[in-house]
């Protein structure tokens, strides 16, 4: 495991531990929903089904489709606050 792998996993346990990674879920959520980014996605999952066809679309083949597009909708700003909150997190707890 490299150094970066590592402390990747030790930020998320930690995160974990400290009941932060959900509280931070729970921002991502509300905020996606706030800027209607849930609506979006439905949007496009409705519109490959339509394109493909309901009996030749398997949950695989809409996560594979839709996932690229999802990410790249998640406005920049949820993805700096969010960073600001992990960011935050650890500057308080930088005992890692």
């Amino acid at each position: 495991m490299s150094k970066d792998s590592q402390m990747r996993a030790a930020i998320n346990q930690k995160l974990i531990e400290m009941g932060e990674r959900e509280r931070l879920k729970e921002l991502l959520r509300a905020k996606l929903v706030e800027c209607g980014w849930k609506d979006q996605l439905k949007a496009h999952c409705k519109d490959v089904i339509k394109e493909k066809g309901l009996e030749h679309v398997t949950v695989e083949d809409l996560v594979t489709e839709v996932t690229p597009k999802g990410r790249a909708l998640v406005p920049d700003s949820v993805k700096k606050e969010l960073l600001q909150r992990i960011r935050a997190f650890l500057a308080q707890h930088a005992t890692l």
